[in-house]
């Protein structure tokens, strides 16, 4: 019998396919469609201390092999989510839920988590490092002094389980830097990655988003390899105790499948789920299972993180 559960830190899912947060989570309605689907859980819409709608429209464009976007953080205020998944929480037989939540500078990140930390809540919560904070300033996660520094603060007081969601790094130094903090903090889970910054998409003779003249995150087929190289560079280098979410070019069971190999224990759809709905969560997982039973894997352990490599020589 072939299984694609999993679990993060003690909690346990009945299949590895989940949303990535931005696509199909803004209002609790989406959010009941994606619980609603085989998905094995959902994340909510990124929440910041206030509401937000975001940036000017056009702020999201489909493109032939993904997708680029500014969107500007649009939610309805981390509290609507807080409350929904407490709620739900309350219900017999619920999925296990995660969190997403953001500050726009630190203090908003300590008032956000303290008041996750006092409330009902007691699933994930998935931080998003992956955002600008301080202008003139480089995305969180980038730089290494500051991720020490609020995850050293926000450990002083937050004991509920807590993972990060990081950018994509490009240098193998950068791994090793980042895995070295990471690995000093109590950490459930790191998510790779979200979208490359600040890419270009052109019709024409026109940029096709308009925030910050054109410039966006790409998203879709364009960034698996980079997201399947940072979940497997970070599976080799974090202590077992952080699992791994894969996140980046999952349109299909294959896509699925790699993200495992290279050590994934939960895999996010954005850009896929964004152009086919809930729908995909019942095609791509039977795709895996039937590449699962192909190679006569029964579990999702008995190839995470197996990658193999040409021998040198």
């Amino acid at each position: 019998m072939v299984s694609t559960a999993t679990q993060i830190a003690t909690f346990t899912f009945d299949n590895c396919l989940m949303n990535a947060a931005g696509v199909y989570c803004m209002t609790k309605e989406e959010l009941l469609a994606i619980d609603a689907s085989l998905a094995g859980s959902f994340v909510t819409k990124t929440g910041t201390l206030e509401a937000r709608s975001g940036n000017p429209e056009p702020r999201y464009k489909a493109t032939k092999l993904g997708s680029i976007n500014s969107m500007g953080l649009p939610n309805h205020g981390f509290a609507y989510y807080l409350d929904f998944v407490t709620e739900l929480q309350q219900k017999p037989n619920s999925k296990q839920h995660f969190l997403s939540l953001v500050g726009l500078s630190p203090e908003d990140t300590h008032t956000i988590l303290k008041t996750v930390q006092q409330s009902d809540y007691q699933g994930l919560v998935e931080l998003n490092l992956s955002c600008p904070n301080v202008p003139g300033k480089p995305q969180i996660a980038y730089d290494f002094e500051a991720t020490d520094l609020i995850l050293k603060e926000i450990f002083q007081y937050y004991t509920k389980p807590l993972g990060i969601k990081l950018p994509p790094y490009f240098d193998m130094v950068h791994f090793d830097q980042a895995a070295a903090i990471f690995n000093q903090y109590p950490l459930s889970f790191v998510n790779c990655v979200n979208s490359i910054g600040n890419g270009l998409v052109l019709d024409d003779e026109q940029v096709v988003i308009k925030p910050k003249n054109g410039f966006g995150g790409i998203g879709g087929a364009y960034i698996k390899p980079t997201a399947l190289a940072n979940v497997h560079a970070f599976y080799q280098r974090l202590k077992p105790s952080i699992a791994i979410i894969g996140t980046g070019g999952v349109a299909s069971g294959r896509d699925a499948f790699e993200h495992i190999l290279c050590g994934a224990s939960m895999v996010q759809i954005g850009t896929a789920l964004q152009q086919e709905g809930p729908e995909i969560f019942q095609r791509i997982t039977t795709e895996l299972k039937a590449i699962m039973s192909e190679k006569g894997y029964e579990t999702l352990a008995d190839f995470r993180g197996k990658l193999h490599y040409l021998s040198c020589g």
